[in-house]
């Protein structure tokens, strides 16, 4: 589990692709960091912009991940090439405070940068977001995007073609991850509240 509050920017610096038939099944990425190896041990959980990632190798400053076909495909992941910075926070630990809520590390779509709204001490982002998971935004909810945990300030209409949400960063956020130079038409892993999608399921089992 995670909570949303990056640890530090990290930065990719080999991407070797696996393949079997002609195809990409699978990728290594090492990720040039500093805080989250502190304590690191082979096997331990990494989330990389929100996706929860294992510990295969470190050497010095950089460690390895092995990222399956699934998540290439159905993150933004399957992009990340070297050079790119990426948001890293380690597993939460028993004594850890919760300041920002509950996630999984399992990203559920990927959305869309549509545009941003600079003002005077945060900015407004505004995300496209695939239909299927529009139910599960809600305003004052809380939504991961690239992993960071983020309060919804705003959502469209739900029927539209392409819903959208908004979020609000503050000169911090903007500052410590990789939302601040998300330019619009980028994609970003999103990750919606898991309680919503547990009472979704519950309720409709009650029918």
């Amino acid at each position: 589990m995670f909570t949303g509050i990056v640890e530090e920017l990290g930065t990719v610096v080999v991407r070797e692709e696996r393949f079997a038939g002609g195809q990409v099944t699978a990728a290594v990425l090492r990720i040039r960091a500093a805080k989250v190896l502190e304590d690191v041990q082979l096997g331990d959980s990494i989330a990389v912009n929100g996706v929860c990632l294992t510990v295969t190798d470190v050497d010095g400053d950089v460690w390895s991940t092995d990222v399956m076909a699934e998540t290439l495909i159905r993150s933004s992941l399957g992009g990340a090439g070297e050079g790119q910075p990426v948001n890293l926070e380690r597993a939460v630990a028993p004594h850890t405070r919760l300041g920002g809520h509950l996630m999984q590390g399992h990203v559920d779509g990927v959305g869309r940068i549509l545009g941003r709204t600079p003002g005077e001490h945060w900015e407004v982002v505004r995300i496209a977001l695939p239909p299927q998971l529009a139910r599960y935004v809600v305003e004052k909810g809380s939504i991961a995007v690239d992993g960071v945990s983020l309060t919804v300030s705003a959502v469209s209409a739900a029927d539209l073609a392409e819903p959208w949400f908004e979020v609000s960063l503050i000169p911090t956020t903007l500052r410590e991850t990789t939302l601040g130079a998300r330019a619009a038409g980028e994609p970003v892993n999103l990750e919606v509240d898991v309680i919503a999608k547990y009472v979704e399921r519950l309720l409709g089992a009650s029918r």
